[in-house]
């Protein structure tokens, strides 16, 4: 069994649906601290053939805060406008707009539930069902270092591979997991062009708004399929 564990991102690139794909179960890590001016809460558009930055405010957003404490503001009105004048001309913003209006509307505004959410409409808007978790909800050993809560998380859930980000190896090594019969694995993802409005060269890493917006079901699991793992 696979575990990929990654802080919640609202409407992230594809990258990280990409790691929820490789997983058989995905963990959302929302017991660790928020960070201020990250893309917990923001992301990136196109918007006129321009990046575009969204944000939903957050209430209690603080360094010191923990991000299952963190609340999302209920008023996302102009959050909602800007997405739908940027992809008014997109061929799926009338399959798309209602699943984010449906998303940003959701009545628990934790970004814990919102996001576990998010994952789950998205994924079932592409007629997927992934297994996706709060690590708040797990019962692991808090206590110790960094890779040790993902060895505990590992163990709790009877994973023998764990998956990470390609950032993290600069933090993890298989010499931390062999010893406790785990095979660590990064993930490579693969940013494949798509045609976008109003762009004469593609942009990559846009919130997986962008990619809903401009391909079909069928293309987009396509897109999502490009990966690989590797150690």
């Amino acid at each position: 069994m696979k575990l990929a564990v990654m802080q919640p991102y609202l409407f992230p690139y594809i990258g990280y649906f990409q790691l929820i794909m490789s997983s058989d179960i995905f963990v959302i890590y929302d017991d660790v601290h928020f960070i201020k001016q990250g893309y917990i809460n923001r992301n990136n558009i196109l918007a006129g053939g321009v990046i575009q930055r969204f944000t939903v405010p957050v209430q209690n957003g603080s360094s010191n805060s923990l991000i299952k404490d963190v609340v999302f503001q209920n008023n996302v009105r102009k959050v909602l406008a800007a997405i739908q004048q940027a992809y008014s001309k997109s061929p799926f913003i009338k399959d798309i707009l209602p699943v984010i209006e449906d998303i940003l509307n959701y009545e628990e505004r934790s970004i814990s539930a919102l996001c576990e959410y998010s994952y789950k409409r998205i994924f079932e808007y592409l007629g997927i069902e992934k297994q996706i978790v709060l690590s708040s909800d797990l019962d692991y050993d808090k206590s110790q270092a960094a890779d040790k809560k993902l060895v505990s998380m590992c163990q709790l859930l009877g994973a023998k591979t764990y998956i990470n980000s390609p950032g993290g190896r600069e933090l993890y090594s298989s010499e931390m997991f062999a010893p406790y019969g785990i095979d660590l694995k990064f993930i490579k993802p693969a940013l494949e062009e798509y045609e976008q409005l109003n762009t004469d060269s593609f942009v990559k890493g846009l919130s997986i708004i962008d990619v809903l917006m401009n391909n079909s079901i069928e293309e987009t699991l396509d897109l999502l399929s490009k990966f690989t793992c590797e150690k």
